[in-house]
């Protein structure tokens, strides 16, 4: 039965977006995450409704149990993964409430980058409870495990991501500034521009996944990135002149990109004090079939 044709769509629908970023988050892919999403749709529908006292906290429970099966058997393709692995770029929305929490809302490549460094029930504890809201009963029913337990998974979590986020983060608009200027530095090889606009220990990620032109580990370093586009310029000419729109990716500046064989490419930034700290770059393009210039 499609959602429109079932009386218990509206009251899943109001609770969608928040259950795509749950997915999102875990996964670290929008396609997954939306698969997870309509087989979590499924089982509601199956359910008895009638003794669910709070959908958004059973959803969260399912979305979340489905997740976990995913990331077992994603584990070997994970360790198998060519170069520098990023999520899935998503451009021009997100996924929460309105009203949610600033952790809530975010869905910054920084973060996502965290949240993979962590154990999948690390993850799933910080998320359900910290993000989702769910008491720590419940992330024990969810998890099958003990309270004290998932105590101790979310608070090694929180201790982990509270450690790597930006302690000032940057306005949006400035943000966007220096991506305009990133640009105009690059597409014009002016490498003395380009460094004032780079923080000294910046890095530049780069996911081509075996299938495009990428870094294999993470560029560090200003020096380094300029000559990384430096190269570039000189190697691939057409792939500088190619078509920019600015977008939002993953909540930050960014760009994508269409290049001269049609092909979708995504960029996004991060600073810190003023300067680009972060580059994203994401070619791979199993990871960039839902994206559109």
């Amino acid at each position: 039965m499609s959602e429109a044709a079932d009386p218990g769509a509206a009251s899943f629908a109001a609770h969608r977006r928040a259950l795509i970023g749950l997915a999102y988050r875990m996964l670290g892919s929008r396609s997954e995450a939306e698969d997870v999403v309509q087989d979590a749709y499924l089982r509601w529908h199956a359910a008895d409704r009638a003794a669910i006292t709070e959908p958004r906290r059973y959803l969260g429970t399912v979305v979340t149990r489905l997740c976990l099966d995913r990331l077992r058997s994603a584990r070997a393709r994970r360790e198998l993964y060519v170069g520098a692995w990023l999520p899935e770029p998503v451009v021009d929305e997100r996924f929460d409430e309105p009203g949610a929490d600033e952790l809530a809302q975010d869905i910054s490549v920084a973060l996502m980058l965290l949240l993979e460094r962590l154990s999948p029930l690390e993850r799933a504890s910080f998320l359900l409870h910290d993000v989702f809201g769910l008491e720590f009963a419940e992330v024990a029913r969810a998890l099958g495990r003990n309270e004290a337990a998932c105590r101790q998974l979310a608070a090694r979590a929180r201790a982990h991501i509270e450690a790597g986020r930006p302690r000032f983060p940057v306005s949006p608009d400035a943000e966007s500034r220096l991506a305009v200027a990133f640009h105009a530095a690059v597409t014009s090889g002016d490498t003395t521009a380009l460094a004032r606009l780079l923080a000294e220990d910046a890095v530049l990620h780069s996911d081509g996944g075996g299938k495009r032109a990428a870094a294999l580990n993470p560029i560090r370093g200003a020096d380094k990135i300029i000559r990384f586009f430096a190269g570039i310029a000189r190697k691939q000419p057409a792939l500088v002149a190619s078509e920019m729109r600015p977008a939002t990716v993953n909540g930050r500046a960014g760009f994508v990109i269409r290049e001269p064989d049609g092909s979708v490419d995504t960029l996004a930034f991060e600073a810190r004090d003023g300067r680009i700290a972060a580059i994203y770059f994401t070619r791979n393009p199993d990871k960039l079939r839902h994206v559109r210039f």
